[in-house]
């Protein structure tokens, strides 16, 4: 860069610096040029907004200025436990005696700081809110051990940072670990993660017979939708990526004989305007317009429709969007139920969340356009304005049809009643199949003549993996039929030889084991990953590669370890999926204790002689490789860990390590009551030691941790990790003489090969 260059760089830094100086001074007021020293504040009005509502009478006689004081305050911060219930209440043990408790007579910035409460419609108390906002919770020095204990656990998957009324359709879906479950707009995940955990409500039972399809149009989201699902390590969990109005109808194996695909419960949370959402979204208010409604009303109507024709009968749909608007709202619900003559009902769900605060539906509104003209009916729709208003806008004209359908039946929920955003909420239920329905269609065994045998590409993925594609076009390619793919699965070795291949007798599997449902990435080559699912999802999976397009699904439950041929076993165990194959498992188990626990979770490679004198006659005579490490809590002990554990381990020749994710370890060490440090990432930085507060809750009853060598690694980052929750810091190069890592079991000492991704 020449003098001159740099002069005139130089230059324009100092008047950017005096320009910046000048503003602060005035204030960030406004200057010829804009704004400067910060954005303009959302002025929260909207004439058109306030004016459209008080119309349509949305709002109960006398509550108006409520309602408006509601939606022009910040919504405040709501978080739900997330997870199987043994683990849940443990959480909820954690938060209530330790974080809730700190916050006790708590002032930031002047503000009296307001203890989380239960929300009183959620059951079990594992839904909490407070007026924390996300801005104080992340500056405030006060409160930095407990956001960062939020930050972590939203990272495990144990705590959802979710909306309250979002939690609602969920609820009222009353899904059961038998039912076949469609989320058709699942994206970003959160009510997907609660339809999982309802699956899963016996933790005991590793496969239950339903599962959940959550599909979402956007591609992109489709992935944010797999890390919010992934955390909670369920085989039942398939992600799609389609457009909600036309999604295929599937279609499984029923003895031998193909059947179309219904299911028993289909949330249909339709994207909308989101006027419900102007507390968090304070664009809205400058934004809003009645031509939004207008524009959506079609597309929610046809994925309404969709979702009703794929529901089996007797099946409950939830219908949602976050907006106040009829036209989004009743008119969708009026025109659905018009249009199936009786095959649908609109539920009467008012007492099945006690506590919740709701108005009913309305029976009668009109339709406004974005200049303000209103109409009461189709008629006096002018023909130049039939495309932007539609009939199924206006509600029926015949007074018996209408009371017959029950619109009060709807939940609308505003913000001032709770404290919480708007939100729409009906719950149909199908008596009959839909009129257009009656004749069955064609199903593909049936056509005459089946399609030659496509081969697989290597260049594709499988199922198992993240993609773009179908991850089945691959493996199960039209024209394969179902007994060559199970061929493929069964010749994952079950001899406990060194052949590629699951070692059914190094882990003693049990016979019941469902190996026909192993998938992997590829048919050529070796298998480095073998990933799980559930027979009904394998089901789907097998009669319906051509019609759906896989983004994700199956958990990974064996690692192939690169020197396997030194042990009895090519793969290791994957932490992501021990708490599915566990049961399975009958050989190389190790039975903990909590101290061993501490110890294991706390130091990278303990000796044999760290361990309890159980745990060491355990593993001193066991052969070297995977195992897993279970604690069992002691019932007569209540101020031990409550919940069971369940951790994957490599037996060194004169140690033992875990294979634990870094938030998973955070995890566990809190729930045991441990002070963990915790760096910017929400994660303890290499070598941070972990230690027991005097009188603190579950102190172990063994020797303390030896504060020089106890410590909590950093998982490396994977490219296919999550966003990142706070800024990185910085590297720094390391030292003479050290690694910056240590290598995998059986792994040659020098550049990175193969090591799992959940390696610490």
């Amino acid at each position: 860069m020449g003098r001159r260059s740099w002069g005139r760089r130089l230059q324009q830094q100092q008047q950017q610096q005096q320009q910046r100086a000048g503003s602060a001074e005035d204030g960030g007021k406004r200057n010829g040029a804009g704004w400067e020293g910060g954005y303009p504040e959302i002025v929260k009005e909207n004439k058109l907004f306030e004016h459209y509502y008080q119309e349509l009478k949305i709002v109960p006689e006398g509550e108006w200025d409520q309602f408006m004081g509601a939606l022009r305050e910040p919504l405040p911060a709501t978080l739900r436990i997330t997870g199987y219930k043994s683990h849940a209440k443990e959480i909820l043990h954690c938060l209530k005696n330790k974080y809730f408790k700190e916050l006790e007579d708590l002032e930031v910035d002047g503000q009296k700081v307001e203890v989380p409460q239960p929300l009183s419609w959620y059951p079990e108390e594992l839904a909490w809110h407070t007026n924390l906002s996300r801005k104080i919770l992340r500056k405030s020095p006060q409160l930095e051990k407990f956001h960062q204990f939020l930050v972590s656990e939203t990272e495990s998957g144990n705590i959802s940072r979710q909306e309250a009324v979002s939690m609602i359709p969920p609820l009222l879906l009353n899904a059961h670990p038998h039912h076949k479950i469609l989320d058709m707009c699942a994206a970003p995940g959160s009510k997907t993660t609660q339809l999982i955990e309802m699956l899963h409500a016996d933790m005991n039972v590793p496969f239950p017979e339903g599962f959940v399809i959550a599909n979402d149009v956007d591609n992109r989201r489709c992935y944010l939708l797999v890390h919010q699902a992934k955390r909670l390590g369920s085989p039942c969990i398939m992600v799609v990526n389609h457009d909600a109005s036309c999604i295929p109808r599937l279609q499984v194996d029923v003895n031998g004989r193909k059947e179309i695909l219904f299911y028993d419960r289909i949330l249909c949370d339709v994207p909308c305007s989101g006027d419900g959402t102007m507390r968090k979204n304070v664009d809205v208010w400058k934004k809003w317009s009645a031509l939004n409604s207008l524009q959506l009303h079609g597309l929610q109507l046809r994925i309404a429709t969709r979702g009703a024709e794929q529901l089996v009968e007797g099946g409950r749909m939830v219908y949602s969007t976050c907006s106040l608007n009829p036209i989004e709202d009743e008119a969708v619900i009026a025109s659905l139920l018009e249009k199936s003559e009786g095959a649908l009902e609109l539920a009467d769900v008012s007492s099945e969340l006690p506590g919740l605060k709701w108005v009913p539906g309305l029976s009668q509104w009109k339709v406004m356009t974005k200049d303000g003209q209103w109409f009461t009916s189709w008629d006096d729709v002018p023909h130049n304005r039939h495309t932007q208003i539609r009939p199924t806008m206006f509600p029926p004209k015949d007074p018996e049809k209408l009371q017959a359908m029950h619109l009060e039946r709807c939940l609308r929920i505003l913000p001032h009643h709770q404290n919480t955003g708007g939100f729409f909420v009906a719950v149909l239920v199908k008596k009959a199949s839909m009129l257009w329905n009656k004749r069955p269609p064609k199903l593909q065994g049936e056509l005459a003549e089946p399609r030659a045998p496509v081969p697989p590409s290597p260049a594709e993925p499988m199922a198992g993996c993240t993609s773009d594609t179908s991850e089945l076009e691959s493996k199960l390619a039209p024209g394969i039929s179902d007994t060559g793919a199970v061929e493929r699965a069964e010749n994952m070795d079950s001899s406990g030889s060194k052949r590629d291949g699951v070692c059914g007798k190094f882990y003693a599997l049990d016979p019941s084991f469902p190996k026909t449902n192993l998938l992997t990435r590829t048919t050529e080559g070796k298998k480095r990953q073998l990933y799980m699912v559930s027979k009904e999802l394998r089901n789907v999976l097998l009669n319906n590669s051509e019609r759906m397009k896989v983004i994700n699904t199956g958990i990974k439950v064996w690692c192939r370890n690169n020197s396997g041929e030194e042990f009895d076993c090519a793969f290791r165990l994957a932490q992501e999926g021990i708490y599915t194959l566990y049961p399975f498992i009958n050989s190389r188990i190790i039975t903990v204790s909590i101290e061993d626990v501490q110890v294991l979770l706390t130091q990278e490679n303990p000796f044999f002689r760290k361990l309890s004198s159980e745990a060491y006659s355990q593993v001193k005579d066991m052969a070297k490789g995977s195992v897993v490490l279970k604690y069992e809590p002691d019932p007569t002990k209540p101020d031990t860990l409550q919940c069971p554990i369940v951790l994957c381990g490599w037996r060194g020749k004169a140690s033992v390590r875990t294979f634990v994710p870094r938030n998973e370890r955070l995890h566990y060490l809190r729930m045991m009551g441990l002070e963990v440090p915790v760096g910017k990432r929400g994660g303890a930085p290499c070598g941070a030691g972990a230690h027991q507060p005097a009188g603190g809750r579950r102190a172990g009853a063994g020797s303390p941790l030896e504060r020089n060598t106890g410590r909590v690694r950093a998982a490396p980052r994977s490219r296919k990790s999550g966003p990142v929750l706070s800024k990185r810091p910085a590297r720094t190069p390391p030292q003479a003489g050290t690694r910056r890592r240590l290598a995998c079991p059986g792994e040659p000492r020098g550049p990175r090969r193969g090591c799992p991704e959940d390696q610490i």
